[in-house]
């Protein structure tokens, strides 16, 4: 098996979920390359989905039903073009007619072949879909069952235990520096006076075959969230969905452009930076999973805040700023979860949080312990955030809690650049609690529309 990298944490895909878009677009596209590779395609008459749980109660708003038609006609979600993907969903729903993997068109009608069971929840995980191709006779030819587990990843079988299981005996024999919390990761940093930035690079360069795909990777991923957020900062109007939520991120920049300096300015850039990125999330864009796509906009903001706004910055601080951000990533996937559907909302704006905050105390001069910190505080402070989407859709609020947990990461770098890091929770214990508290909270908080601002805002 694979080990798992941190890198992996930022995926390059379209919105406006890494869960319910990215995750089963992916599934898709691997159920019909089986059926090309088993040589099944020519048999195959009718694909049947099942999308269960979380999957199936904020699916249509989450684009889920568009994701498994995309994945299912061979598009690859880190290279379409979103225009693409729309054309090919609109061109299927009026067609009738899907081109499978690429290869070969069969009927199929998403209101009758993709069906959700949002009664209905399997063990493994809360986000499962299940495909299953038949020939002409209605015998099935191929049966698959997937987990998307959050950030766009994907598993076929037990989402949490087995992966992990299987993970820690592959990270031991590979990295140089192996370490599954956050306490080994310090004590690595410590015994070798490393960073936790030159921990991860070195870790990297182990898995990834040498230190140059470490750095192609640093700068393909700030180019596609640059690239998000510039499009996000030319675009105005409403966003689709039918609840008539207004780009607000052009609107609020051309404002700031015209205005005088003042001690609040720097803060409402951050929120635009922000803003902008989610928007294009919302409308279907192409964006980086920042843990996910929900949270996508949270990094950008404060990459974006320290290259506008700070001063002297030290050479090659992306690479410090990203891979810092992916340890600590890392550290909450692998301890807990980066899924809302698993975790609420603190798994994904508290997580991006915890890692903004984390990268940006590295960058600004600060020990591995006040890094660390920075993490924990920025996190400390999301504990219990539920996630509740009006009408399914990722608009209300997870637009603006980018803009909050971008705000709450800056801030929480600066309170751990004034101690010296021996504060009194450490990371490792804010994680356990995040996972415990997501654990305790009932299910219509998490990414199920039933509950929360879902269910108190009427939607016309």
């Amino acid at each position: 098996m694979q080990p798992f990298s941190i890198l992996d944490l930022f995926k390059v895909g379209i919105g406006p979920s890494s869960s319910h878009t990215l995750g089963p677009m992916r599934a898709a596209e691997r159920f019909a390359q089986k059926l090309s590779t088993d040589a099944l395609l020519t048999q195959v008459v009718q694909i049947r989905v099942s999308l269960y749980g979380s999957l199936a109660l904020t699916g249509v708003g989450h684009s889920t039903d568009k994701a498994v038609i995309l994945g299912l006609s061979g598009l690859d979600a880190s290279t379409v073009d979103p225009n693409e993907a729309e054309l090919t969903f609109q061109k299927v729903k009026a067609s009738q007619e899907l081109r499978l993997n690429g290869e070969k068109n069969i009927r199929f009608d998403p209101n009758e072949s993709i069906r959700f069971f949002g009664d209905i929840f399997l063990p493994e995980h809360p986000n499962g879909l299940r495909f299953c191709a038949l020939d002409e006779h209605g015998i099935e030819l191929e049966e698959q069952t997937w987990y998307s587990v959050g950030g766009g990843a994907i598993a076929n079988e037990l989402a949490k235990d087995a992966e992990h299981r299987d993970l820690l005996q592959e990270f031991a024999d590979e990295r140089p520096y192996p370490f599954v919390n956050a306490k080994e990761l310090m004590e690595h940093c410590v015994n070798n006076q490393l960073s936790i930035a030159e921990v991860a690079q070195l870790n990297e360069a182990a898995l990834q075959g040498g230190k140059d795909a470490v750095t192609d990777w640093v700068e393909s991923i700030v180019s596609t969230m640059t690239a998000c957020m510039n499009r996000g900062l030319t675009l105005e109007g409403p966003l689709p969905g039918g609840i008539n939520v207004q780009r607000r991120a052009k609107r609020m920049a051309d404002q700031l452009k015209s205005k005088e300096v003042d001690e609040f300015s720097v803060m409402d850039w951050v929120s635009v930076y922000a803003l902008a990125v989610n928007e294009e999330n919302a409308a279907g864009g192409r964006v980086v999973t920042a843990p996910t796509n929900g949270s996508a906009g949270v990094i950008p903001a404060v990459l974006l805040y320290l290259e506008n706004h700070r001063d002297g910055l030290p050479s090659n601080w992306h690479s410090t700023f990203l891979l810092t951000c992916a340890v600590i990533g890392w550290l909450y996937k692998r301890n807990a979860s980066i899924s809302a559907a698993e975790m609420g909302c603190q798994g994904e704006i508290g997580v991006a949080s915890s890692m903004a905050a984390a990268g940006m105390a590295a960058i600004l001069g600060g020990t591995p312990e006040q890094v660390e910190h920075a993490a924990e505080i920025a996190m400390e402070h999301h504990l219990g955030m539920t996630c509740d989407p009006i009408a399914g859709l990722v608009q209300v609020p997870c637009i603006e809690r980018n803009a909050f947990g971008a705000i709450k990461a800056i801030q929480a770098a600066r309170l751990s650049l004034s101690e010296p890091g021996d504060h009194c929770v450490s990371l490792d214990e804010c994680i356990e609690t995040m996972r415990q508290t997501g654990e305790d909270m009932v299910s219509k908080y998490k990414e199920t529309a039933q509950g929360g601002l879902a269910v108190n805002v009427v939607v016309c």
